[in-house]
């Protein structure tokens, strides 16, 4: 993870600083990290400030619904994830249903703020979500990025992470219902009681990319 990256958990203290990182349009389209949570007319009607209401309430409820990554103090990326039953879009989706009975976490967004794309930031976002879910009791990570048939994909389109991504991350696929559209997984290990506590007291070192990840690894194959 590159040095001088910081990964800390969304909290209703940190709320402005995902305001400030995702804008007006809500990262993209009025969104508000809420379209894996909603019915689609519920969403649609709602797109912009009913969005972004019911993710601060979900916020506000201390939910911890992702991680921002801040560099110099300044919040430069975003990574939603938690239980897979707290997005039910996904169950009612044809190509991501689930692959198995095994309770997983879902990856289900990745936003880095402009300046910030293309140098590796969302590798470490991915890397930080999995030591993140580990410490709160997750035993599967579990992402549904795109893998463009060819050429570059325009950023709109990869808010839930490129393949590449993924794999340079330590993910590996488990499923594939559609061409572009892998189902991809991480098994983490279960860190120790001293690991998680650093992380429910809030200690930013135990966030920091400038501290190694010794202390904690994905679960080898």
């Amino acid at each position: 993870m590159k040095p001088g990256l910081r990964f800390l958990p969304l909290t209703p203290a940190r709320w402005r600083h995902l305001e400030a990182l995702f804008g007006e349009r809500g990262a993209c389209g009025g969104c508000w990290c809420m379209y894996w949570r909603l019915a689609r007319p519920r969403f649609e009607s709602q797109k912009g400030a009913g969005n972004r209401r019911a993710f601060k309430k979900l916020v506000d409820t201390g939910a911890r619904p992702g991680i921002l990554a801040y560099r110099d103090g300044q919040p430069i990326g975003w990574c939603a994830f938690g239980p897979r039953e707290g997005y039910p879009v996904l169950g009612r989706s044809r190509i991501l249903k689930p692959v198995d009975g095994r309770p997983v976490w879902s990856v289900t967004c990745l936003f880095v703020a402009r300046p910030h794309r293309r140098r590796g930031v969302t590798v470490d976002l991915l890397r930080a979500a999995a030591q993140h879910a580990a410490r709160r009791g997750a035993s599967i990570l579990e992402g549904y990025p795109v893998e463009p048939r060819s050429g570059r994909l325009p950023d709109v389109f990869a808010w839930t992470g490129l393949s590449s991504a993924f794999r340079k991350a330590g993910h590996v696929e488990v499923a594939r219902r559609s061409p572009t559209r892998p189902i991809m997984r991480l098994e983490l290990d279960r860190p120790t009681k001293l690991e998680r506590g650093a992380e429910t007291s809030g200690n930013p070192r135990s966030c920091t990319a400038t501290q190694s990840l010794s202390s904690w690894r994905p679960r080898s194959r």
